[in-house]
């Protein structure tokens, strides 16, 4: 099992929109690193799901990876925002995975609540410059961060 903090805007993608759906595709990647991230994604690793860009950015909630990575057909799509020429369905340079909700938080677990907890200091969001839209994270700021939305 693999744990991942996966963001998006909450006005493009929201996870209320995720809720509206059975499963859907995180498409748009474009960063070589992330994209490697999602080529070593397995069906049932678990993600929170970050809102970011918002007035109160963090973490919403969690979902579950429920199919590997496949190509990404909007670097295909010349009308999609995400279009890139040099990529090619025979030699596809972006992939996707599939995420389905697991659940909504009732409160946000901000970015600033998370840069304030001393055990997390090493995760890489809370690092600064790092602004990949998919991370791993370690089992234990998995549990840490579970934990703290109970308090």
């Amino acid at each position: 099992m693999q744990y991942w903090i996966m963001k998006s805007e909450p006005d493009v993608f929201s996870i209320e929109d995720l809720a509206k759906v059975a499963s859907e595709p995180w498409d748009g990647i474009r960063n070589y690193q992330a994209r490697n991230f999602i080529k070593t994604m397995k069906h049932g690793d678990q993600a929170f799901f970050y809102h970011s860009n918002c007035k109160v950015p963090g973490i919403v909630g969690t979902m579950k990876v429920v199919k590997e990575h496949y190509p990404d057909s909007t670097a295909f799509d010349k009308k999609s925002k995400y279009y890139d020429p040099k990529s090619h369905p025979d030699q596809p340079r972006w992939f996707m995975v599939d995420v389905k909700l697991d659940k909504i938080f009732k409160e946000t677990i901000s970015l600033q609540d998370l840069k304030e907890e001393q055990s997390l200091q090493d995760m890489p969001l809370v690092r600064r410059g790092n602004r990949l839209s998919v991370m791993p994270l370690e089992a234990e700021h998995w549990k840490f961060i579970l934990k703290m939305r109970k308090r």
